[in-house]
């Protein structure tokens, strides 16, 4: 990782540009894939898992025997683990939920707003270099708490045509049923158009490779909401002197692991403390399995050394984490003046990492600096809101008036029309 001393803002810009992604090569890839599953649904994914999984299918359903067999191949303990995760999502998430709102406005106009959950959603979970099974949970529990009908997972099987026992055991914890073996832009075709095997949604959530990324912004052409844009992973950490340097180096290589694309950034209040951060790297990277992926990460990665928390939260809110962690003595203080972040974890007990599986809150956040606009996933992602109004006959001739003004003001008598025959038939009835 680069050092970067006292940066100005443009200069730190600069310096943490995310990697480059070639947006029309990947578009000129994604649109045939489209195509040929609109046009031949079944039999195109057939013909794709094959060609990039390596796998013959006759069905693209798990059976309920697979899901079913599942249990036994994950151990007790992680098991376990994944319950204790469930339960602290669940928690989190059931508090999320906003009442019915009902509101008399003025005398005899009444508006009201609901969340009503989306009927159809698609959940695609990565099962690649790295089976994500914590994310079926991050998108399963709040879209069962959602109350959505309909809930379709696509993860990509190996090449004897089984996904990762985890992901179907985990799936099956939170309800899941409608489980498709496949994965890349074709699972995302897939759930946009809908086959004979594969549902249609209304929305797609989750995360993957660039392929997917691609294939999901392709999707929002044809009527299908997406969560968020995405890219590669991301985590910032800034730490003064009273942060541990093992404690950061190991946040730092735990998002590195993700991909060759992730990024990771440091800001230190001093070198002394950047140069331990980058002796403990080196320690920490001799032993960990996902070694060449980290280094690939770390050579476009950066520590940046600053003067002060201003210029730390300058740069900060510019470049707008997935990830922010808030390492040493002034955690506390700096955390109530972020207004750029996916999500926020305070002090030196608080990893990425138990966020990314089990302290409650959602690990599917915006990335590529879209903290500065987008929200990570929650129980709002999977409903949308409903607005109702109702106007009593009286509430009409307080209100009727003034529509009637801003109608013909706008040039648009219909609109005033459809108030000044109400208000007429009122005048009549009442005489």
């Amino acid at each position: 990782m680069k050092i970067l001393l006292n940066p100005s803002l443009e200069q730190a810009k600069k310096h943490l540009e995310r990697p480059a992604v070639n947006s029309k090569k990947l578009r000129q890839t994604v649109k045939p894939i489209f195509e040929k599953v609109s046009q031949s649904g079944d039999k195109a994914l057939k013909k794709y898992a094959k060609k990039f999984d390596q796998v013959r299918l006759d069905s693209l359903l798990v059976s309920t025997e697979e899901i079913s067999s599942a249990k036994g191949k994950v151990s007790e303990a992680l098991q376990n683990a994944m319950a204790l995760a469930k339960e602290n999502l669940e928690k989190f998430h059931a508090a999320q939920a906003s009442p019915e709102l009902h509101l008399e406005v003025m005398p005899g106009v009444t508006c009201s707003r609901k969340s009503v959950p989306i009927q159809r959603v698609g959940l695609y979970i990565p099962g690649g270099t790295a089976p994500l099974f914590s994310t079926v949970l991050m998108l399963g529990v709040p879209a069962q708490l959602a109350g959505c009908q309909e809930i379709v997972l696509c993860s990509p099987c190996n090449s004897k045509g089984e996904i990762h026992p985890a992901i179907l055991y985990a799936a099956s914890l939170v309800g899941i049923q409608k489980i498709v073996k496949l994965g890349g832009a074709q699972a995302i075709a897939a759930m946009t158009f809908g086959s004979a095997s594969v549902p249609k949604v209304d929305k797609i959530f989750g995360p993957g490779n660039q392929y997917v990324t691609a294939a999901k912004q392709l999707a929002t052409q044809f009527g299908v909401a997406i969560d968020m844009p995405a890219g590669p992973s991301e985590v910032l950490v800034y730490a003064d002197e009273e942060a541990i340097p093992s404690f950061v180096a190991a946040d730092l290589l735990s998002q590195a692991e993700h991909g060759i694309d992730s990024q990771v950034v440091l800001i230190a209040t001093s070198t002394s403390f950047a140069e331990k951060v980058q002796e403990e790297i080196q320690l920490q990277l001799q032993d960990l399995p996902r070694k060449s992926i980290a280094n690939k990460a770390l050579a476009h990665s950066s520590i940046l050394v600053v003067e002060d928390k201003n210029q730390a939260l300058e740069i900060i809110n510019s470049y707008a984490p997935e990830h922010l962690i808030l390492a040493g003595k002034q955690a506390e203080k700096v955390a109530p003046l972020i207004s750029n972040a996916g999500s926020v974890f305070i002090g030196n007990f608080t990893p990425e990492a138990a966020g990314d599986y089990a302290s409650g809150t959602n690990h599917t956040l915006p990335t590529n600096g879209y903290a500065r606009s987008y929200s990570g996933v929650s129980l709002d992602s999977f409903v949308k809101k409903i607005t109702y109004q109702k106007i009593s006959s009286k509430g009409l001739q307080n209100l009727g008036p003034a529509v009637e003004l801003m109608a013909e003001s706008e040039q648009l008598l219909g609109h005033k029309r459809a108030i000044s025959l109400r208000l007429a038939y009122l005048k009549q009835k009442k005489s």
